[in-house]
């Protein structure tokens, strides 16, 4: 296994992060994720990390005839990725990760940042798109789309114009105190592909590659990093045109909501989760609250900072206004 989660387990530390609104003790290194406070374990955690043996877990999911398993009283969930860990989350406030014999450490602290916290946030009730967040003016609009779509590259480009990230891969939206979305901060960094950042002029090489993706990398966005609670504002599909065109345009009341739910992240553990209703609740109570409309790019070409234009001239005009 990876040395620095073997090197935690034997000194059996614990430290508190804080990403999506949430304190987080963990016996399991995540240095991608920014401390709470001093990050020592004494700060009260509202969700706790920690190891265990994977063949109880494994019995269970076997018991259970399949590698996904939800208790009767919706307290208990359990998956099983192969060849890497077994994860299980009780009642929205422990974390358990239980690596298989052989496996790299790297690939268990990717599922446990991806698809095990994208489950937390559900089950926390934070609706988790699949895409990347800025602050513009005091506000959060989201990009999303399928994967290669090009939102991270979007969100960059912002960046580099002086706006400020609020999270990258996972929007985590809450319920504010008003009833209106919250996007809960997620952590300061960006996953960029090398075309991305020589389109955006950056170099590549300070930067560590993403496990397994030779030219995907890690880019810290600390000093440009939005830390609070920020209300969403807007939600765009970014796709990609069938030749050269540009541009923004408001989509209708069921377009909203087919955009919120095709992009939640992880939307297949859905129905594993038994949160079919509350998915459509909360999307369609966002889609009721926000703008949404649809990003068009380009199918060839380095169009983000173009973009990233085209849209702020839209928002200044009121033309996507809920």
């Amino acid at each position: 296994m990876n040395t620095m989660i073997d090197a935690a387990l034997a000194e059996r530390t614990t430290t508190v992060h804080r990403a999506f609104g949430l304190r987080m003790a963990s016996r399991i290194p995540l240095p991608e994720l920014p401390l709470s406070g001093d990050g020592t374990a004494e700060e009260a955690a509202d969700v706790t990390i920690g190891t265990a043996d994977p063949g109880p877990l494994r019995a269970e999911l076997e018991a259970a005839g399949s590698n996904f398993s939800l208790t009767r009283d919706g307290s208990r969930f359990l998956f099983l990725i192969p060849e890497t860990a077994v994860f299980c989350i009780d009642e929205g406030r422990q974390v358990t990760v239980a690596p298989l014999p052989g496996a790299d450490g790297e690939k268990v602290r990717v599922y446990l940042l991806g698809t095990c916290l994208g489950a937390l946030l559900m089950i926390r009730g934070l609706l988790p798109l699949h895409g990347s967040a800025v602050v513009i003016g005091g506000r959060a609009y989201a990009f999303v789309g399928d994967s290669g779509a090009g939102k991270s590259t979007l969100a960059a480009a912002f960046v580099g114009m002086g706006h400020r990230l609020v999270s990258d891969d996972v929007v985590a939206v809450a319920a504010g105190a008003d009833g209106g979305p919250v996007v809960m901060p997620a952590y300061p960094q960006q996953k960029l592909w090398r075309e991305s950042l020589d389109g955006l002029g950056i170099h590549a090489a300070p930067y560590r590659t993403i496990y397994r993706e030779t030219e995907k990398f890690a880019v810290p966005v600390a000093e440009s990093f939005f830390a609070e609670p920020v209300p969403l504002a807007g939600v765009f599909e970014l796709t990609r045109s069938d030749g050269e065109a540009m541009g923004v345009s408001p989509l209708p009341v069921l377009e909203r909501l087919r955009v919120m739910l095709q992009h939640t992240y992880r939307h297949a553990l859905i129905p594993r989760l038994g949160l079919a209703d509350w998915h459509f609740r909360a999307a369609s109570g966002i889609a009721s609250r926000v703008s949404v409309g649809r990003l068009w790019r380009p199918l060839a070409g380095f169009t983000a900072r173009e973009l990233a234009e085209t849209l702020i001239r839209y928002n200044q005009r009121g033309e996507l206004r809920a």
